[in-house]
């Protein structure tokens, strides 16, 4: 267990709010390993605050450019567990980056699941924050998303669905993503993109990998 509640990854700041997440999915690489590249993201209990964030944001943001090939250009709210779940300490976070840092990209990885969360649509409260969303389709149909990622509510496919089109709507750039060749498992690719291009996002496949980060 361990506090980073911000790391780095391939050229990127990542931002790790927490351990809680509406899905469990069979793939995810926090059922195998306790970090990435060495860092270790289970965080100690979810009482971290935006100051927290901000804090560990500005330390390693301002590190000397000797531990990092360039300065850094995009942040993205992507840790062990759902981002959105922490709504309130994301969008306090997402303001302060774009108040300090205006030229960074702001991207948040999601399951999709924050309106059904919060019974509200919350995408149009982040229109001015978020620069793109990237959402976990997983599937071209429910018994497929359900299977790969394991919602804890019945209808978080087509949730997932809706947040999407939420996005595309609000006018904020969003991807649907969708994970492949889990353990030999195949999907029907050209069927999820046509669901993707069809709520308005881009497609993207994130092949399976083995042994995470």
């Amino acid at each position: 267990m361990s506090n980073v509640l911000v790391y780095t990854l391939d050229g990127k700041i990542y931002i790790n709010l927490t351990n809680r997440c509406t899905n469990d999915c069979i793939f995810c690489l926090r059922n195998d390993k306790d970090d990435v590249k060495g860092q270790e993201l289970w965080l100690d209990d979810e009482n971290s605050t935006a100051n927290d964030v901000i804090e560990q944001y500005e330390k390693i943001y301002n590190e000397p450019l000797t531990r990092h090939a360039s300065p850094f250009t995009e942040t993205v709210f992507c840790g062990y567990g759902e981002p959105m779940l922490k709504f309130g300490v994301l969008k306090e976070v997402a303001e302060y980056i774009k108040k300090t840092y205006p030229e960074t990209k702001i991207r948040v990885n999601t399951n999709g699941h924050a309106n059904f969360v919060y019974k509200r649509n919350v995408v149009p409260e982040l229109k001015r924050l978020i620069d793109e969303f990237s959402v976990s389709l997983n599937g071209s149909t429910k018994d497929e998303y359900n299977e790969l990622s394991q919602p804890k509510f019945d209808e978080a496919y087509e949730e997932v669905k809706k947040f999407i089109k939420a996005c595309s709507d609000a006018g904020i750039y969003v991807t649907a993503s969708v994970v492949e060749g889990y353990k030999g498992r195949h999907l029907d690719l050209d069927a999820c993109e046509k669901i993707a291009q069809n709520l308005g996002a881009k497609f993207r496949v994130r092949e399976w990998i083995v042994n995470g980060y």
